[in-house]
C-alpha cells in the first residue's frame, strides 16, 4: 500500500488497504507515526487479524508517544486484531510453507530449528547477520518492540507447541509479567532448552536497603533466581549465546559433568583444564583399560592422563585412534578435541578423522581448532558435519558448563511445598500493635515472638533499664551473656558499638551497660534507655536468612553465611518465594561455606535438616502475611545439637 504509487517493483499497489480486492491476513505497517492510527483503523475495517508495526515514536519516547500507543492498542482490541510492536524490527518465519520476512532488515536467515525472541530491533538484525555467517539457522525470529499487545511470553508460549522449534534463544531487557514467564518457561524447559541474554545487570543508583537481605539482593538477583528455578540457561554475552546455541543445535546435552580433553598441544590442554574446573566441571583420569589401548599406538612421550596430550607430532590417525578409545570410556560425558595445526599436518584430514571417530558417539563433542586461520577447511568440514568448533578452549568450557546445568535441572526432583502447624493469630496481634503505634519495624521481643509463632527456634530476650536490673537478669539466666541496645531507631547495632558480647561477671555487665548508654545517647530522641540481654550461645556457625521484596518478582528468600560480615562475604543465595523442600535443600548446599556446616576437618556436622525446615517455615510466614517489606534473621546460629540452633536476632520491616 502506498498513497502515491500504482506499481512497486512490478507489483500492483493500492492507495489504502481498503482497496485490496482479496482478504488480508497480515499487515506490516511502516508509515510515519502520525499516520499509524488511521492505517490501523483501516486494517480493522478490512478484517485484518495480524499487525506488525515497525514504526517507532510511541511509548519509548515519552508521554505523547505512550498516548499514541494506547490509542492504537484500543483500535487493535476493538477490532479483535493482534499486534507485534510498535517500534520493532519485525518477524521472520523460515518455514518453506510460509517464508515470511516482515522486517526491514537485509538478511534472511538460514532455515533451522531455533526460535529467537528479541526486545531489541538492532539486536535482531545483528544476530541474524552473525548467525548466517556461523551457519546457524532459525525457525522464527520475532522482534517484539514495545510489547503493547503481543509480549515475549506470548511468543514463548507459541514456541512451546511449535513443531519446527527445538531450541529457544532470547534477548531480554525487562520482564512484563515475570509470574507468567515462570509458568511458561518451567513447562517448556522440560522438552526444549531456553537460553537467554538478559541485559541490565547493573544500575547507576544504589538501592537503599535497611536490612542485610535488602542490601545483598542486587538489581539482578531476582532474574538469576527466576532462571535457576525454571531451568533457563543464562549467558552473559551474545557471543556466548551463539556458542551455546551451536552446541545445543548440533550435539546432545551432556549426561553429566565429566569431560576428557584430547590435544596435540600441552598449553591449550592446560587452559582447557583450568577453565573446566573453574566452571565446576570434572576431569577424571583415563581408565586403565583406555590407557592400555592408547599405549599401543601413541608415543611414549605422550601424557596418558586427562588432558590427554598426544604431543605435537600427533596427526589425523592419532586423533582418530585416541578418540576411538576415549569415546568408549564410561567415565566421560563429553569430549573436547583440541588441535593446534603444525605446518606438516593437514587440517582437513584431522577434521575428517575426528568426525569419523565421533559421528556415532552419544557423548557431547565440541572441538577447538586454535590458530587454524581464516577459512580453515578443517573447521568448515566439522561445522558442516554438526561438530561445533571454537577458537579457544575457555569458550568450550563455559559452553559445556552452561548446557550441563540444564541436564542437572531436568534430573532434579521438583520438590513439594510443606505446610506446618503455626500460630497465625499471635503474629496478627503483633502486626496490629505495630500498625496502631505507627511503627515501621518490629524488633526485639516482638520479632522473636513472630519467629516462635511459626516454630522457628529463637533465643529468649530479657530487658533492663538499669545496671542493677541488668546484673540480676544476667545472674538469673547464667553467664556468659550478650547485651544490646534496645531501640528500633538503630537497625545495625554493631556499627555504633551497640552490642557487647561474652560478658561473664557483674562488673563486666555494669561496664557494658554504661558504655552502651554512652554510645547510644547522641542518637536517642527522648525515649528511655534500655538494653536487651540474652544467654550467649557458644559455638556453632552463624548463618543469615531473610526476605526482601523485588519490584518485579515479589518476595525473594535469602540464606547464607551470617554474622556481622555477611555483606562483606556475600556467601548467600536467593530463591523466589515460595520455597519447595528441594529448593530449601539447594539453598543450604549452594553456600561456598557449606563444608563448615557439613563437618569440616572432622568436626561434627550441624543440624542441616533444621536449617532447611526453618527456611520452609519462613516461606510459610511470608505466604501467610503480605505485610513485610524485608525480614532479617541474623544471626541464626546452627549447631550439631538441635536445642542449640536458634535465631539470636531478627528484624521485620513493614510495607
Amino acid at each position: 500500500m502506498n498513497p502515491k504509487a500504482q506499481v512497486i517493483h512490478s507489483i500492483k499497489a493500492y492507495s489504502t488497504i481498503l482497496g485490496v480486492p482479496d482478504a488480508v491476513d497480515l499487515a506490516i505497517i511502516i508509515v510515519r507515526k502520525e499516520l499509524v492510527l488511521d492505517v490501523v483503523k483501516q486494517c480493522g475495517e478490512k478484517g485484518v487479524k495480524g499487525l506488525v508495526i515497525i514504526t517507532a515514536g510511541f511509548s519509548e519516547v515519552g508521554k505523547e508517544g505512550k498516548k499514541r500507543e494506547l490509542e492504537v492498542l484500543k483500535v487493535v482490541n476493538d477490532y479483535g486484531m493482534n499486534m507485534i510492536g510498535p517500534n520493532c524490527f519485525g518477524i521472520v518465519n523460515t518455514n518453506p510453507e510460509i517464508s515470511l520476512n516482515a522486517t526491514f532488515g537485509k538478511t534472511y536467515p538460514k532455515q533451522g530449528r531455533i526460535g529467537f525472541i528479541t526486545q531489541s530491533g538492532a539486536m535482531g538484525e545483528a544476530i541474524m547477520n552473525t548467525a548466517k555467517e556461523l551457519g546457524i539457522g532459525f525457525s522464527v525470529v520475532a522482534s517484539i518492540g514495545n510489547k503493547a499487545d503481543i509480549s515475549s511470553n506470548d511468543i514463548l508460549d507459541y514456541f512451546k507447541d511449535d513443531p519446527n522449534t527445538d531450541i529457544i534463544l532470547m534477548y531480554l531487557e525487562n520482564f512484563g509479567n515475570p509470574r507468567k514467564f515462570t509458568e511458561i518457561a518451567r513447562e517448556i524447559t522440560q522438552t526444549k532448552p531456553i537460553v537467554v541474554v538478559k541485559s541490565g545487570r547493573t544500575t547507576l543508583g544504589a538501592k537503599a536497603a535497611s536490612s542485610h537481605t535488602g542490601a545483598l539482593a542486587g538489581l539482578d538477583i531476582g532474574v538469576d533466581a527466576l532462571f535457576e528455578q525454571t531451568g533457563v540457561m543464562r549467558v552473559e554475552t551474545v557471543e556466548e549465546l551463539f556458542d551455546v546455541a551451536s552446541a545445543l543445535s548440533n550435539q546432545p546435552i551432556p549426561k553429566g559433568n565429566s569431560v576428557c580433553v584430547v590435544t596435540n598441544a600441552g598449553g591449550p590442554g592446560i587452559l582447557a583444564t583450568d577453565a573446566l574446573i573453574n566452571y565446576g566441571m570434572e576431569m577424571p583420569s583415563l581408565s586403565p583399560t583406555t590407557v592400555k589401548k592408547l599405549k599401543k599406538f601413541i608415543s611414549a612421550e605422550a601424557s596418558f592422563s586427562n588432558p590427554m596430550d598426544m604431543v605435537a607430532g600427533a596427526g589425523a590417525k592419532e586423533f582418530k585412534l585416541t578418540l576411538d578409545a576415549v569415546k568408549n570410556d564410561k567415565r566421560y560425558d563429553s569430549i573436547i578435541p583440541i588441535f593446534v595445526p603444525p605446518v606438516t599436518i593437514n587440517q582437513l584430514e584431522v577434521a575428517q578423522h575426528i568426525y569419523e571417530s565421533v559421528k556415532d558417539c552419544d557423548k557431547t563433542v565440541l572441538a577447538c581448532f586454535m590458530g587454524a586461520g581464516e577459512g580453515s577447511e578443517g573447521i568448515k568440514f566439522l561445522k558442516e558435519h554438526n561438530i561445533p568448533v571454537y577458537i579457544f578452549p575457555e569458550a568450550i568450557a563455559k559452553t559445556l558448563a552452561t548446557i550441563s546445568k540444564h541436564q542437572k535441572w531436568l534430573n532434579k526432583p521438583k520438590g513439594k511445598f510443606r505446610k506446618f502447624k503455626v500460630d497465625e493469630a499471635s503474629v496478627q496481634k503483633i502486626l496490629d500493635k505495630a500498625v496502631k503505634n505507627k511503627e515501621k519495624s518490629i524488633i526485639g521481643e516482638d520479632a522473636i515472638d513472630i519467629l516462635k509463632a511459626y516454630g522457628i527456634a529463637a533465643a529468649e530476650y530479657s530487658y533492663a533499664s538499669s545496671v542493677k536490673d541488668a546484673q540480676n537478669i544476667s545472674s538469673s539466666i547464667g553467664y556468659p551473656v550478650v547485651m544490646k541496645i534496645n531501640t528500633p531507631q538503630i537497625l545495625h547495632k554493631t556499627e555504633i558499638g551497640g552490642v557487647k558480647v561474652d560478658l561473664r561477671t557483674n562488673d563486666e555487665v555494669k561496664k557494658a551497660f554504661n558504655a552502651l548508654k554512652k554510645n547510644v545517647s547522641p542518637l536517642k530522641k527522648g525515649e528511655s534507655f534500655s538494653v536487651s540481654i540474652q544467654k550467649m550461645i557458644v559455638g556453632g556457625v552463624e548463618t543469615v536468612m531473610g526476605m526482601t521484596i523485588d519490584p518485579s518478582f515479589g518476595p525473594l528468600i535469602m540464606f547464607g553465611l551470617g554474622g556481622i560480615y555477611v555483606e562483606i562475604m556475600k556467601d548467600v543465595s536467593f530463591k523466589i518465594h515460595p520455597l519447595t523442600d528441594v529448593q530449601a535443600k539447594d539453598m543450604v548446599r549452594s553456600m561456598k561455606a557449606f563444608p563448615l556446616l557439613n563437618g569440616f576437618r572432622g568436626a561434627p556436622a550441624v543440624d542441616i535438616k533444621m536449617l532447611e525446615d526453618t527456611l520452609l517455615r519462613l516461606s510459610q510466614l511470608i505466604k501467610d502475611f503480605d505485610t513485610f517489606q524485608e525480614i532479617d534473621i541474623n544471626p541464626f546460629i546452627v549447631s550439631p545439637e538441635r536445642e542449640l540452633c536458634k535465631a539470636v536476632d531478627a528484624r521485620f520491616i513493614l510495607k
